[in-house]
């Protein structure tokens, strides 16, 4: 695969000093500057304590009759410059005396100034202190101060820092808290930047119809007075209906990169939260962006979110839901509804929308996306083979028409398989044997040759896919083969695959009829060679038995007419379609299953006699099988019209003796086979 060039123009010196981290990666970055903050706190705080402890100096705390001892005994220094001072403070009964006496310090021998302070308790004690300094002749200094508002700041302080700390630590989470309590009622609508998507009309392929549809959608918004001057007006909504997978949303984006106006995405979803009212509120808020940038496009994905049904369900309805549906239905055409604001949405359940919803005025035009066809298929397959690196000897044409019923995704899919498996093979370029292999990947699943069957169980696999393949080249109505193998591939022991020449849209009488003889003749192939029959053919069973139910209730293929007795429970709406009765008596439903029991009687007699008739045939290509495990459409043609092939696989393997069958005993029941046919696929495995 091509190497992608990144968008930014840095300096590789630039982007090797800085690897900034992925959008929403999840790897913690270390705090420096909240540490820093925390250390700086506590270091002031344990300042601040010891500050209040011991003070900027060293000074000895005596009591009173120790300071009237030292007085007596004339260790008191009382000069100009170490005078006596008497420390008054304001709205208190005690003073504190402070200054300086003669002390020995050891190991020295001479007294030396030593400060000190004693606390004096002034109803008591002052008379007395104020007579034994005047007897000995020293008059201190009074000094009155005021520390309520140093030591209330003293105390406060730590606390202070302590708060200012935690909001600079956990500043972001405190904004993203108001910032998520305030705007909860807010519209999460993100407007798509121009250069962030690069998809246009160019990159969508396979849905032509669709695609002209909203390309005038766009062409209205760039020239609007092209169509005015007719007096058309402009669509109010756009409804993409289709299949998952077909490409609604890549249109949209498509619509994005084209429009040269604001354009809004959202998913239906974001509307509904547990609160009541914030569903209606976002939508006020997402029309209110859209006004005030219009013209603009807003994109709702899976609309059917929050546009279902009003007013079934269990227990009437989710009220929040409907609250938001009602809003959503005022701002698109309302009283005060105003032009300007276009609304795209998706989805893939219109039958579950309210029907006020889908009115003229709201959304004027339901553009559907259906699966694409043939040519479109290949226009998908060249579009994302620009991303690959193919063979020159790759024909995507064959592809294409080996891929019926496949969506874009699915297409998508099949590229990216082909290029994974051609990197594993050390392959240089992805040939066409990668994208086939890839493409029954896909459809039909890996194949698992680690799996360990037994050779009786790989016997009664080949006699069983014998009789699919037989019966569909003998048939006149079938689709023609395209590969039998007996490898197991994803939930089938083997499987006998067939393609049509083309999109298939109908289904003829004749065509079902055959439908039915194919699938009954791998359980008579299986018994003939076993003499006994199997769960093998359970997934026949359950395929056979849904055609045939279809042909007599659905398409009018029986004698019961062209009635249809089909409850459409397909899509169960609940609430709506639960506690729908029957619309028809007992005795047609016992008609219904004897038709049902007939046409699948009849074509297992059918497919019996025919087998029968060809049993050598039968034997040829289960013997092929077990020696080459895979054919293709043409070999078991060669097998069936010449007796031997002329183009052989070329990988061959040594084969196990086939078994003669058994006359009247009874071996073990093969392995069952889980197996059906794909919803919605027109190729389609026959399993074992």
């Amino acid at each position: 695969m091509p190497d992608e060039t990144p968008d930014s123009q840095e300096s590789p010196s630039s982007k090797q000093k800085r690897t900034p981290r992925e959008p929403g990666s999840q790897e913690p970055q270390f705090n420096w500057r909240g540490l820093l903050l925390f250390a700086i706190a506590f270091a002031l705080i344990g300042g601040a304590f010891l500050f209040r402890e011991s003070g900027l100096v060293a000074t000895e705390e005596i009591t009173l009759p120790r300071f009237e001892s030292l007085l007596k005994e004339g260790k008191i220094i009382s000069t100009q410059e170490k005078p006596i001072d008497l420390i008054v403070e304001e709205g208190s009964n005690t003073q504190t005396l402070s200054g300086y006496y003669r002390k020995v310090l050891p190991p020295a021998t001479e007294p030396v100034p030593t400060p000190f302070k004693t606390v004096v308790y002034m109803p008591f004690n002052g008379g007395t202190l104020e007579k034994d300094l005047a007897a000995y002749g020293i008059t201190p200094n009074i000094r009155r101060e005021s520390n309520m508002v140093a030591s209330t700041i003293l105390n406060i302080l730590p606390i202070a820092l302590f708060l200012v700390v935690l909001y600079f630590f956990f500043r972001s989470q405190i904004k993203m808290a108001g910032k998520g309590a305030m705007n909860f009622g807010k519209s999460k609508a993100k407007m798509l930047a121009r250069e962030k998507n690069k998809i246009t009309f160019k990159d969508v392929a396979g849905v032509e119809e669709a695609k002209d549809e909203v390309q005038e959608l766009v062409e209205f918004l760039r020239d609007p007075k092209k169509f005015q001057k007719l007096g058309g007006r402009i669509p109010k909504g756009v409804l993409m209906i289709g299949s998952p997978g077909t490409g609604k949303t890549l249109l949209a984006r498509a619509i994005a990169g084209e429009a040269d106006v604001p354009f809004f995405n959202i998913s239906g979803s974001d509307f509904v939260e547990m609160f009541v009212g914030v569903g209606a509120s976002r939508v006020r808020d997402m029309f209110e962006q859209g006004r005030k940038n219009a013209p603009c496009l807003i994109f709702i994905d899976e609309i059917d979110a929050v546009g279902r049904h009003r007013g079934h369900g269990v227990g009437g309805g989710h009220d929040e839901r409907e609250q938001t549906l009602n809003q959503l239905l005022v701002e698109m055409d309302g009283f005060d509804a105003q032009d300007g604001v276009i609304i795209i949405a998706a989805t893939n359940r219109p039958d579950v929308l309210d029907p006020a919803l889908l009115r003229p005025g709201r959304f004027d035009r339901q553009v559907t996306v259906s699966l694409p066809d043939v040519k479109g298929r290949e226009e998908i397959l060249r579009v994302h083979a620009k991303k690959v690196k193919l063979s020159e000897s790759v024909d995507l044409s064959l592809i294409a028409r080996g891929t019926p019923g496949y969506s874009g995704a699915e297409l998508a899919n099949v590229l990216n398989e082909a290029a994974l498996m051609a990197a594993r093979c050390g392959k240089k370029a992805i040939d066409q044997f990668d994208l086939e292999e890839a493409r029954d990947k896909v459809r039909w699943g890996k194949e698992r040759r680690s799996m360990a069957m037994s050779e009786k169980e790989k016997t009664s696999t080949a006699w069983h896919e014998a009789g699919h393949a037989l019966l569909n080249v003998l048939l006149d109505h079938t689709h023609p083969l395209h590969k039998v193998t007996i490898i197991p591939r994803g939930q089938y022991l083997g499987a006998t695959m067939y393609l049509p020449e083309g999109d298939k849209y109908a289904t003829q009488r004749k065509e079902a009829l055959a439908m039915l003889v194919m699938t009954m003749g791998g359980r008579i192939a299986e018994e003939m060679f076993t003499g006994d029959v199997s769960n093998g053919a359970s997934g026949d069973i359950a395929q056979a038995t849904k055609l045939a139910r279809k042909m007599v209730c659905e398409w009018g293929m029986s004698s019961l007419g062209m009635i249809r007795f089909s409850e459409e429970n397909e899509m169960v709406f609940l609430g709506r379609d639960v506690s729908r009765a029957r619309e028809y008596s007992e005795a047609t439903a016992q008609h219904i299953d004897s038709e049902v029991k007939r046409l699948i009687d009849e074509a297992y007699a059918q497919a019996t006699e025919m087998l029968e008739a060809k049993r050598d045939k039968v034997e040829l290509i289960a013997k092929a099988l077990l020696e080459f495990e895979t054919l293709d459409g043409s070999q078991i043609a060669d097998l069936i019209t010449h007796g031997v092939m002329t183009n052989p696989p070329v990988i061959a393997i040594k084969p196990p003796p086939l078994p003669p069958p058994p006359n009247d005993t009874t071996p073990e029941v093969s392995k069952p086979a889980k197996s059906d046919f794909p919803e919605g696929g027109l190729a389609a495995p026959v399993p074992a």
